[in-house]
C-alpha cells in the first residue's frame, strides 16, 4: 500500500506542480492554455499558483522525511480545496472538459489524504 500511494503521490506531484508553475511563474503562457485565467485577477492567478507549488511540498517533503508527516495529508486535503473550487468556477462558466481534468485531480489529492491519514 505504502509504494502505491507513493506512486499516486507523485503523479499529484507531477500535475500539481505544472499547474502551479504556469499559474506562479508563468502568467502569460497559462493564460493563453486556459481562458479562465483571463477572467480572474493576474494576482489571484499567481495566489493559486503558488499555494499549489507548497502543496507539492508538502506532498513530499513531510513523509520523505519522517519529519511532522501529518502535514502530508493536511496538503493533500488543502490542494482538493483549492482544486474543487476551480471546478467550481469551470462549472460556472460552463468549461465541463476542465471539470472532468478536475475530478482526476482531486482523486488523486483525496487518495493521498485519505492513505496518509
Amino acid at each position: 500500500m505504502n509504494i502505491t500511494l507513493w506512486i499516486v503521490q507523485g503523479l499529484a506531484v507531477l500535475a500539481f506542480a505544472y499547474g502551479g508553475w504556469l499559474k506562479a511563474v508563468q502568467y502569460e503562457k497559462a493564460r493563453a492554455e486556459w481562458g479562465w485565467v483571463s477572467s480572474v485577477p493576474r494576482a489571484f492567478v499567481v495566489l493559486i499558483g503558488v499555494a499549489e507549488l507548497i502543496g507539492v511540498v508538502g506532498l513530499i517533503v513531510p513523509q520523505a522525511t519522517g519529519i511532522a508527516p501529518i502535514w502530508t495529508p493536511i496538503a493533500a486535503t488543502a490542494l482538493a480545496v483549492v482544486v474543487l473550487l476551480g471546478a467550481l468556477l469551470h462549472l460556472v462558466r460552463k468549461e465541463y472538459r476542465e471539470v472532468g481534468v478536475n475530478a482526476v485531480f482531486i482523486a488523486l489529492a483525496v487518495i493521498v489524504a485519505i492513505g496518509r491519514f
